[in-house]
């Protein structure tokens, strides 16, 4: 197996920081980045680079980018993995909030692919690979900006997609389902504080008791189909547009396509009815 120089954000824990480990273990040349550097510290004995960058700092970007190519001469691979999930109703939501969601799940994958870009055209091969979710395919209650920021991934990676292939330069987007993450906690957590003593707070309250609830089940998949859904991406010599993978992730999007929108709205108001 070729070793490929990879770029990989969003490495400082979860998915981010396994992928990160898996991909060096296999031989491969991982610049792992974050905000906090300090978290990464342990993943050097396995040949991982630690980079600090912040995907809403345009600076940090520019230069992990620039170091990276005078390192190695060259970026294979950019796994744009940074992200979390800002639940809460739309009118409770501040704005700030809003645009810093969009900022981290949607613009800041989007720059680090226009900086990264002209040089895989240069060498005439590459491969972005973008998390996205079936987050990104529908709509949960109360996840509206998180939501908008998934499909904006979808969007643009399939755009992205059309564009560079005549350059040599492969765009592959992961769709995970429910996976056993801090993911669900965190937005539980912004759910309670973006509802409280709001005309939402109840319904909120029990929404996000049910996704603690869930995202702390044994029986949802575990990080490691996502990690190895990404390895298989970086390591295919024709990887697929898409890797849908982990708990209900066909199920959500099937049952969204096909059921009546008043029939899904009708089910995800249950949901917030109902005490798990």
């Amino acid at each position: 197996m070729k070793q490929k120089v990879i770029l990989l954000t969003g490495a400082s824990s979860g998915i981010g920081y396994d992928t990160a480990q898996a991909l060096a273990q296999q031989g491969h040349r991982v610049y792992a980045a974050a905000r906090r550097v300090e978290r990464m510290e342990p993943l050097k004995q396995y040949g991982v680079i630690p980079v600090q960058m912040d995907v809403t700092d345009e600076a940090s970007m520019q230069q992990a980018v620039e170091r990276i190519l005078s390192e190695e001469g060259r970026i294979d691979v950019l796994i744009n993995n940074a992200g979390y999930g800002y639940f809460g109703a739309v009118e409770n939501v501040p704005m700030d909030d809003a645009r810093n969601q969009l900022e981290v799940n949607i613009f800041g994958l989007a720059r680090l692919c226009q900086l990264v870009l002209p040089f895989m055209r240069k060498q005439g091969n590459g491969r972005i690979i973008n998390t996205s979710s079936v987050a990104g395919k529908s709509v949960l209650l109360y996840g509206a900006w998180y939501h908008v920021s998934k499909y904006a991934v979808e969007a643009l990676s399939d755009a992205l997609r059309m564009e560079v292939k005549p350059f040599g330069i492969d765009v592959v987007i992961i769709e995970p389902g429910a996976i056993k993450t801090n993911w669900g906690i965190i937005a539980a957590d912004h759910l309670i504080e973006s509802s409280r003593g709001t005309a939402y707070a109840e319904t909120a309250e029990r929404m996000a008791n049910n996704m603690r609830k869930i995202y702390t089940d044994g029986h949802i998949s575990s990080p490691a189909v996502v990690r190895r859904a990404i390895c298989r991406a970086v390591n295919a010599r024709h990887p697929k547009a898409r890797y849908r993978i982990g708990s209900w992730s066909d199920t959500i999007v099937w049952t969204h396509t096909l059921l009546p929108a008043r029939w899904w709205d009708a089910m995800m108001r249950l949901g917030g009815k109902i005490k798990l």
